[in-house]
């Protein structure tokens, strides 16, 4: 029998029995899973997620339970959410963002698969050693802002007027539209800042943008996610270029994104929830960050739009969808 063989039965056989002491309890490690959209939505990242926890082991009904909740780009609800698990006492929460979940509990471990500015945010008092029940994933949102912007203006020729769609209850995209107006004064770029705290908002934000702007920058939250559709068709009928920060607002019709790969960061979050149900104490578990940023475009949006994609760009995207 091979070496690597052996340490997989070995290491099934452990888990397997942990599994079974925990059913003759009668309770089974419990994940909290709180996805800030729906559940088609986030079907992409929960699968990822719940592909990376089996391969450690984790079978959910067999070796552990979890319990989805579905906020819908619902701020209040995510907080409601977050209160719920910790009234059902789950053992690990998982979350995008970490705002509501963190305001929720102090001691339950919160892995949080994207996080905008962990520090920035008061999450964790820093990344090397977080020190509190939060670890997890930062996608670097405020440090990708300014790339965004040089990609966003080398697309669209002449560009001066940027509108950016915020959603001010969400603290990441606060920290990210400072950022976006530092790097846009540096650019010679004009930042029109858009406000969105209701999906009733989206239209009127559209509306009354009108011939202010020339292309929109949304910065991700869970409204902008979970209305990711109806965000690219009001910006494709205004005849607006839109600027994302990963890559399913393209596949919604989005015309460029650029950022770390969400299925990913949601596989390493399991990884995150592996070491916790085995013992791992959060605050110990250095926040990580992605190494590599795909840039995505999408060329069936920029012909509606009119727009001739440079060639240069083109060239060094990650992936074209036609």
């Amino acid at each position: 029998m091979r070496r690597r063989e052996f340490i997989t039965i070995i290491g099934g056989t452990a888990l397997s029995s942990l599994a079974a002491r925990a059913q003759q309890a009668g309770k089974l490690p419990r994940i909290g899973f709180m996805g800030a959209g729906t559940a088609s939505s986030w079907s992409e990242w929960t699968a990822a997620f719940l592909e990376r926890l089996q391969e450690l082991g984790w079978i959910e009904g067999r070796s552990v339970a979890i319990e989805y909740r579905w906020a819908e780009g619902s701020t209040e609800r995510y907080g409601e959410i977050a209160e719920e698990f910790v009234r059902l006492k789950v053992d690990v929460i998982v979350t995008a963002g970490g705002d509501a979940a963190k305001r929720a509990t102090s001691t339950i471990p919160i892995v949080v698969a994207l996080m905008a500015d962990p520090v920035g945010q008061g999450l964790v008092s820093n990344l090397a050693r977080p020190d509190g029940n939060v670890t997890g994933m930062s996608v670097q949102a405020t440090d990708l802002a300014g790339k965004r912007l040089e990609l966003l203006r080398e697309t669209v020729p002449g560009l001066r007027r940027v509108a950016v769609l915020t959603n001010p209850g969400f603290t990441g995209a606060g920290l990210e539209l400072r950022e976006i107006q530092a790097a846009a004064k540096t650019l010679g770029l004009e930042v029109i800042a858009v406000p969105i705290s209701r999906v009733d908002e989206i239209s009127r934000a559209f509306e009354a943008l009108g011939s202010r702007a020339e292309a929109v920058y949304v910065s991700a939250s869970q409204l902008a996610n979970t209305n990711r559709i109806h965000i690219n068709e009001l910006a494709l009928r205004e005849r607006l270029p839109t600027m994302h920060g990963f890559r399913p607002y393209v596949e919604a019709g989005g015309l460029i994104s650029y950022g770390p790969n969400t299925a990913e960061l949601f596989r390493r979050a399991a990884g995150y929830v592996d070491k916790i149900l085995r013992g791992a104490k959060p605050g110990e578990l250095p926040i990580e960050q992605p190494t590599k940023f795909d840039l995505i475009v999408n060329i069936k949006t920029a012909k509606a739009l009119g727009l001739d994609v440079p060639p240069t760009l083109l060239a060094r995207a990650d992936e074209v969808i036609e």
